[in-house]
């Protein structure tokens, strides 16, 4: 069964929390892992399944987050994420991530790349993996109807550069 736009739920507890009292930065990019993890075993390859069955798996080569409110001790996080394309070794995983009012508080984005687990370098991802995977594109309306069709920005404000 091929993945979607897949729903993960978080509640952010103590732990999460940092010195500015909201969700600290490592925290979402572990919702955006389990996230990832998640979607992966809707479509039939749950993390254990890439180490026993296959030849390969998927690592994170590059991650993109945007904060975009902060999120508080005791909300519900609802992380919504989806494949935007997949080519060759590598895929690109959407996020977007709303608080427990339905505010969009996060848009992130990983490359992931395939690699063969024996020799660790990127190959191909196999037809038959890549087939468990539905490509969302930038402009499907589903992600507008959710309110989380906004892209992450991939490069610095130009006053940086």
């Amino acid at each position: 069964m091929a993945s979607e736009i897949v729903v993960k739920t978080f509640v952010v507890q103590a732990q999460d929390i940092d010195e500015l009292e909201h969700v600290n930065n490592r925290v979402y990019l572990r919702w955006m892992e389990q996230s990832a993890r998640e979607a992966s075993a809707q479509s039939g390859w749950a993390s254990e399944r890439y180490f026993h069955e296959g030849e390969g798996a998927w690592v994170a080569r590059e991650h993109w987050v945007e904060y975009l409110r902060p999120c508080k001790l005791g909300e519900t996080v609802t992380v919504y994420t989806w494949v935007q394309s997949l080519a060759g070794h590598a895929s690109l995983r959407r996020y977007a991530m709303k608080n427990g009012a339905g505010k969009l508080c996060c848009v992130a984005a990983t490359e992931w790349n395939y690699i063969n687990l024996k020799t660790r370098r990127a190959e191909n991802c196999p037809a038959e993996l890549a087939a468990c995977f539905r490509i969302i594109a930038p402009d499907d309306e589903r992600l507008k109807t959710l309110g989380i069709s906004r892209c992450v920005r991939f490069a610095p404000d130009a006053g940086l550069v």
